[in-house]
C-alpha cells in the first residue's frame, strides 16, 4: 500500500477531503472507514485519523480545570500545595539498600533540601500554620474538607497581611474555628482552646480578626445546636430530649434568644425539661456541662417558666 506524500497533492484534492469519490491518481473507487480513506485499487491513502500525542485527560475533581495526570492532588493543607520532594535514606526506588557512600549522600542532599524548601520567611510561616491546623483537626477530629477549608482561610488572613502583630497559632486556631461555624459544625471556643497552643482570648481574638477583615459566612449558633451535645454528656431520657428541643424552636420563635447565650438558653431549656419530667438533674451538672454559671442557668430557666405559664405558651 503506498501513500502520497503531502507535498505531492494539490490544494483542491485538500479541500475535498472525505467527499472525494474517486482516487485522484488512477480514478478509482474510495472506501471510507472509521480510521481512513483509502482507494481500493491503488492503495493511496487519501486521508487519515491523526495521531494525538497530546496527554491522556482524566479527572476526578469536580471544578478544577486541570485534569493532567501529573502526581497527587493538589491540595491547600500543605505550604507548598502537595508538590513536593522527598529524599530517602536507607532503600532505593526498588527496595535494595544503599551503601555507606551514598547513603552519606543522600543525608547531606536532605539537609540541603530542608534548607531549601522554603524560600522566604512567609512561606516558612505558612507551613508552620499547615502544621498547626493539621493538629488542630486530628485532635478535635474533624474531617479533612474542613482542614482543607482552614488551610484555605489561613491563606486569605496571610494574603490579607492580618498576621502583623499576632501570632500565628492564634490565627490557626481562629482559622479552625471559622470553618467549623461555616459548616454549622458546633465546636465551642472552649474545646479549640483546650488543644490549642494559645488561650481561649487568643482564639476568640484569631477568629474575630478573621470574621471582621475576610467576611466568614458563618451562621449564628442557636440552642438547638448545643442540646445534643448535653445530651449525650449527661445521659437525658428519650422524652426529656424531645421535650427540651421543642422549648428551645419555641425560645427562638419567641425571640428569646436575641441578646443571649446560646447556651445558656440550652441550659435553661434542659433543666426545665427536666423539671416537668421529675427532675434528677442538678443545676450545677447542666451549668457546668454547658460550659455557663448556674446564675445564667436560673436565669434562662425563669424567663422560659415566666413565658410558658403565661398568655402565650411555649
Amino acid at each position: 500500500m503506498q501513500t502520497r506524500p503531502l507535498s505531492d497533492r494539490t490544494f483542491d484534492e485538500e479541500a475535498q477531503g472525505s467527499d472525494q469519490q474517486n482516487c485522484p491518481d488512477c480514478g478509482g473507487r474510495v472506501t471510507k472507514t472509521e480510521h481512513e480513506t483509502v482507494c481500493d485499487d491503488c492503495g493511496l491513502v487519501l486521508d487519515a485519523s491523526p495521531i494525538d500525542h497530546g496527554p491522556d485527560w482524566r479527572n476526578f475533581e469536580d471544578g478544577t480545570e486541570n485534569k493532567s495526570r501529573t502526581g497527587a492532588p493538589v491540595t491547600q493543607t500543605r505550604h507548598d500545595r502537595g508538590l513536593s520532594t522527598e529524599i530517602g535514606s536507607r532503600r532505593d526506588a526498588n527496595g535494595n539498600t544503599l551503601s555507606g557512600r551514598k547513603q552519606r549522600q543522600m543525608s547531606r542532599l536532605r539537609m540541603r533540601h530542608s534548607r531549601a524548601q522554603f524560600s522566604s520567611k512567609r512561606e516558612r510561616n505558612l507551613a508552620t500554620a499547615c502544621t498547626e491546623i493539621a493538629r488542630l483537626v486530628s485532635a478535635l477530629e474533624l474531617t479533612q474538607e474542613l482542614r482543607e477549608r482552614a488551610s484555605t482561610l489561613f491563606r486569605k488572613a496571610q494574603k490579607a497581611d492580618l498576621l502583623k502583630g499576632r501570632s500565628i497559632e492564634a490565627l490557626a486556631a481562629g482559622s479552625v474555628y471559622g470553618a467549623c461555624r461555616t459548616d454549622g459544625l458546633l465546636r465551642t471556643i472552649e474545646e479549640i482552646a483546650d488543644v490549642a497552643r494559645c488561650d481561649r482570648g487568643k482564639v476568640l481574638l484569631g477568629y474575630r480578626v478573621l470574621n471582621t477583615e475576610l467576611g466568614i459566612a458563618s451562621r449564628p449558633i442557636s440552642p438547638g445546636d448545643i442540646l445534643p451535645r448535653l445530651f449525650t454528656e449527661l445521659d437525658v431520657s428519650p422524652a426529656v430530649r424531645s421535650r427540651a428541643a421543642d422549648l428551645a424552636q419555641c425560645a427562638r420563635e419567641e425571640g428569646l434568644v436575641s441578646g443571649r447565650s446560646p447556651s445558656g438558653v440550652a441550659a435553661g431549656c434542659l433543666y426545665l425539661a427536666s423539671e416537668e419530667h421529675g427532675g434528677g438533674f442538678r443545676q450545677e451538672a447542666i451549668a457546668e456541662v454547658a460550659n455557663v454559671t448556674p446564675v445564667t442557668l436560673r436565669a434562662r430557666y425563669q424567663e422560659l417558666q415566666e413565658r410558658s405559664e403565661s398568655s402565650s405558651p411555649i
